[in-house]
């Protein structure tokens, strides 16, 4: 009874581990570029787009696809970083928790 107790106790502190990370996914913000910087998109650690900046001179109407392949260069290395922001944050939730081998969050 008293290991179920102890396992309970474990299972609520990390519940409240992984809320606390979960509002911290929100609130950090990465940003990917491409074009030497010209192009910048900014992400959560969740993913959710929070702005795009382009420099004006990469808007050349006569070639769309350049600009296209860059904003979708810059989101992809946004999303890059945010994966690794998300897994080390989760990594830091898990922290202290004795898991079975081979049992690895987020699951």
């Amino acid at each position: 009874m008293k290991d179920l107790m102890g396992l309970m106790k474990q299972a609520q502190e990390m519940q409240q581990k992984m809320s606390e990370a979960q509002a911290r996914l929100d609130e950090t913000e990465v940003t990917g570029e491409s074009g030497a910087g010209m192009v910048r998109v900014t992400l959560t650690a969740k993913g959710d787009m929070r702005g795009v900046q382009i420099d004006k001179s990469m808007m050349d109407p006569q070639e769309p696809e350049i600009l296209e392949d860059l904003i979708i260069a810059a989101h992809n290395d946004a999303r890059r970083k945010a994966e690794e922001a998300q897994r080390e944050v989760m990594k830091e939730a898990a922290g202290g928790l004795q898991l079975p081998p081979g049992m690895n969050l987020p699951f």
